[in-house]
C-alpha cells in the first residue's frame, strides 16, 4: 500500500497516481449509498440541525452580555445560562445521532463491498491466484474497503458538516452586522495560512525523517538477524556496522529535533494570530461604537460575533484541504473497482451442459497453449483415455503434465484446440457440474485451519462418521487419526502444518474418495509417502480407480507399469512446446524404436530416472 502524507498534503507517489475523476466513476460510488438514502438524508438533516444549534451559545452569549449583565438581571441571567447549556447538549446529541447513522451506513456499505468482492474473487480464473499478490487481494478486501467507511463517516461527514457550519455561521455573522462579518472573513486567511506554510514545513521533516527511519530499520533487520549476525561475525565487520549505525541514528535524532521545534514555532505563530483576530474584530466594533456612532452594535454582539468567526476556522481550513481528502477517496475507490471490473475468464456459458459422464471419454484435440504470449507450453497436444482407463502422463520436468490435466476442471483454458469429456467441449459445460465430477489429489496438498473432520467434510458435508473412516481406512490414514487424544476433531494447524506430508497427502486422498468423482486425477498424489506408505494405498488407489476415467501423474515407476496407457511428453522442437511423442504400455515404449528426433524419450526417462527408482524402491523395504 502506498504511504500516505498528513491531512492537506499529497505524497509524491499519491500526486503521480492521481485517479481519473469522471461522472460514471461518481455515480458508481454513489450507487453504493442508493440503498440507504432515507438514513442518509436524515444524515444531512442532523448535520443541518447541528450546526444551527451550534451557533446558539454564542449568540446567547451576546445576549448575557448586553441583556443580563448590562440590565443587571440575574433571573434572566440564569435563563441564558441554561439556554446555552440545553443547546450544547442538544446538540452534542445529535452529533451522537449523526455518529451513529454514519457508522451504521459506513459498516453496511463494507458489508455489501466485501461480500460482492468474494463473490467476484471465488470467481476469477486459476491464472488470477497464481499472477496476483495475495497480499495485494487481502489488502484490496480488508483495508481497502474497510477504508470506505472512513470516506462515508469521515471525508463525506466532514464536507457536510463543515459547508453547513460555514453557511450557518455567515448567515449569523451577516445577519447581526454585515460590517463586522467582513472584518471577521478577513481575518480568516491569517489564520489559515500559516497553518499550510507550517504543515508543509513539517511535511518535508516527516518525509525525510520517515526515510532515514527506513533506513535504520533496514540495518537492524539486515544485521541483527540470525543470517546476518552470523555474517557479520564472520567477516569482523561488527565495527563498521556500528559506525553506519551511529551516523544514520544521528541523523534521525537531528531531524526529529527539527521537526518538534518546527512545531513549537507553528504554536507560537498560531497563538499570536488567533489572539490578533479578536483584537482586531474588538477594535473594528469600538470604532464603530465609539467614533462612528453606530447605534446598532453592542458590546454583547460584538462578543458573539468574535465566538462566531472563531467557529469558522476548523471548517474553512478543512474545505481548503478537500482536495486532498476527495482524491485519497477516489483513489480508494479507484483500487477496490480495479478488482471489480477484472474480467472472469472462465465461467459457464448461456445454456451450459450437464452430460451424462457414466461412460466418458477424455480427448485432447490439437491442444496448444502458453503461460505468456511469447513462451509455449505445449504444441500440438492430442490424445484420447477411454471411459475407465488409467492413463499415466510422463515427461521431464517443465515439460507441462501439470498443465495438461489443469485443463480438464477448467483451471486453465486451451490457447487453441479443444478438451472434450464425453464427447461435450469442457467450455460447454456447466462449470460447477463439471469440477463436481472430478477427485483432484494435487501435489501440493492443501489442508484449511480446522479439524480433520471438518477438512474431510469440505469434500462432503453431509458425510457420516462411517463414510469418514471408511475413506481414512481406504487411505491408510485411520489408525493415525484414530490415535490422536481428540481423533477426528485434531487440529491440523494452518494449512495443515502439524501434519507430516505424508499424513496430509494420505487426508487428501480420503477427501477425494469421499468424494466419489466419476473422473479422477492424481498429480504425483503419493510424492510425499515413503515406499511402504504407498504400498499400503497402492490398492486404495487402485480401488478407486476401477471403473473410473483416470489419469495419474507420477514419479514411482510400479504405478506407470499398472497404467493402460502411458502418454510420454516431449518437446516438438527450438522454440515450441511438448507434444505427445509416444503412447503405449511400458513395455511396448520400451521397444519402439527412435521416435522423431528426440529419439525414445520414455527409454531415456527409463534409464535416467524409472530405473533408480525402482531400484530404490526394491532395496528400501529391505533396509527397513
Amino acid at each position: 500500500m502506498q504511504r500516505m502524507g498528513p491531512r492537506g498534503f499529497l505524497t509524491d507517489e499519491e500526486k503521480s497516481n492521481l485517479p481519473k475523476v469522471t461522472w460514471p466513476l461518481i455515480r458508481r460510488i454513489l450507487s453504493y449509498l442508493t440503498p440507504y438514502w432515507v438514513r442518509f438524508v436524515l444524515v444531512f438533516v442532523t448535520i443541518l440541525l447541528s450546526s444551527v444549534l451550534g451557533l446558539l451559545p454564542s449568540i446567547i452569549t451576546g445576549r448575557i452580555v448586553d441583556e443580563a449583565l448590562v440590565g443587571e438581571s440575574m433571573a434572566l441571567l440564569l435563563q441564558l445560562i441554561l439556554a446555552a447549556l440545553a443547546t450544547m447538549i442538544a446538540s452534542q446529541l445529535v452529533s451522537v445521532l449523526t455518529s451513529y447513522l454514519n457508522a451504521w451506513i459506513g459498516q453496511h456499505i463494507i458489508f455489501d463491498m466485501k461480500n460482492q468482492m468474494y463473490a467476484h474473487l471465488q470467481q476469477m480464473s486459476h491464472a488470477f491466484f497464481t499472477t496476483e499478490r495475495q497480499g495485494d487481494v487481502i489488502t484490496r478486501m480488508n483495508s481497502d474497503i474497510s477504508g470506505v467507511s472512513g470516506v462515508i463517516s469521515g471525508t463525506l461527514q466532514n464536507i457536510l458538516s463543515n459547508v453547513s457550519t460555514v453557511i450557518t455561521t455567515l448567515v449569523a455573522l451577516f445577519g447581526m452586522n454585515w460590517k463586522m462579518a467582513i472584518i471577521g472573513i478577513l481575518v480568516i486567511p491569517l489564520l489559515v495560512l500559516p497553518t499550510r506554510s507550517a504543515g508543509r514545513q513539517r511535511w518535508k521533516l516527516l518525509s525525510e525523517g520517515q526515510a532515514k527511519h527506513d533506513e535504520m530499520n533496514q540495518l537492524i533487520n539486515e544485521t541483527l538477524s540470525v543470517s546476518g549476525s552470523m555474517l557479520t561475525k564472520l567477516f569482523t565487520r561488527e565495527k563498521t556496522e556500528y559506525d553506519r549505525f551511529v551516523t544514520v541514528n544521528g541523523e534521525v535524532t537531528k531531524l526529529a529535533l527539527k521537526e518538534q521545534l518546527s512545531g513549537r514555532w507553528f504554536r507560537l505563530t498560531m497563538g499570536i494570530f488567533t489572539q490578533l483576530g479578536p483584537l482586531l474584530i474588538y477594535f473594528a466594533g469600538g470604532y464603530l461604537i465609539i467614533v462612528a456612532g453606530e447605534t446598532g452594535l453592542t458590546v454583547g454582539m460584538i462578543t458573539a460575533m468574535v465566538a462566531l468567526v472563531n467557529r469558522l476556522y476548523r471548517p474553512v481550513e478543512s474545505l481548503l484541504n478537500i482536495q486532498v481528502d476527495f482524491t485519497r477517496s477516489m483513489a480508494l475507490f479507484t483500487r477496490i473497482f480495479d478488482y471489480f471490473d477484472r474480467p472472469i475468464d472462465i465461467k459457464s456459458p448461456e445454456n451450459a451442459k450437464k452430460p451424462d459422464l457414466t461412460h466418458a471419454d477424455i480427448c485432447f484435440e490439437h491442444v496448444k497453449f502458453g503461460y505468456t504470449e511469447d513462451v509455449e507450453i505445449l504444441h500440438d497436444v492430442s490424445f484420447t483415455v477411454r471411459s475407465g482407463e488409467m492413463a499415466a502422463i510422463v515427461g521431464a520436468s517443465g515439460s507441462g503434465k501439470s498443465t495438461v490435466i489443469n485443463f480438464i476442471p477448467r483451471l486453465w483454458d486451451v490457447d487453441a484446440g479443444r478438451v472434450t469429456v464425453g464427447g461435450v467441449d469442457v467450455r460447454d459445460f456447466d462449470l460447477t457440474y463439471l469440477r463436481s465430477q472430478i477427485g483432484m489429489v494435487s501435489q501440493e496438498t492443501y489442508l484449511f485451519n480446522g479439524t480433520i473432520r471438518e477438512n474431510l467434510r469440505y469434500a462432503k458435508a453431509d458425510a457420516t462418521d462411517e463414510e469418514l473412516i471408511a475413506a481414512c481406512k481406504a487411505a491408510s490414514i485411520h489408525d493415525f487419526i484414530a490415535a490422536q487424544p481428540n481423533g477426528y476433531d485434531t487440529e491440523v494447524g494452518n494449512r495443515g502444518l502439524k501434519l507430516s506430508g505424508g499424513e496430509k497427502q494420505r487426508i487428501s486422498i480420503a477427501r477425494v474418495i469421499l468424494k466419489n468423482p466419476r473422473i479422477l486425477i492424481l498429480d504425483e498424489a503419493t510424492s510425499a509417502l515413503d515406499s511402504i506408505s504407498e504400498s499400503n494405498i497402492q490398492d486404495a488407489l487402485e480401488f478407486i480407480m476401477k471403473g473410473r476415467t483416470s489419469i495419474v501423474i507420477a514419479h514411482r515407476l510400479s504405478t506407470i507399469m499398472s497404467a493402460d496407457k502411458i502418454l510420454v511428453l516431449g518437446s516438438a522442437g527450438e522454440d515450441k512446446g511438448s507434444v505427445i511423442a509416444q503412447c503405449g504400455t511400458h513395455d511396448e515404449l520400451l521397444r519402439q524404436s527412435d521416435v522423431g528426433p528426440a529419439g525414445n524419450v520414455y527409454r531415456e526417462l527409463f534409464e535416467t530416472q524409472f530405473n533408480k527408482v525402482l531400484e530404490m524402491e526394491r532395496t528400501l523395504p529391505e533396509n527397513t
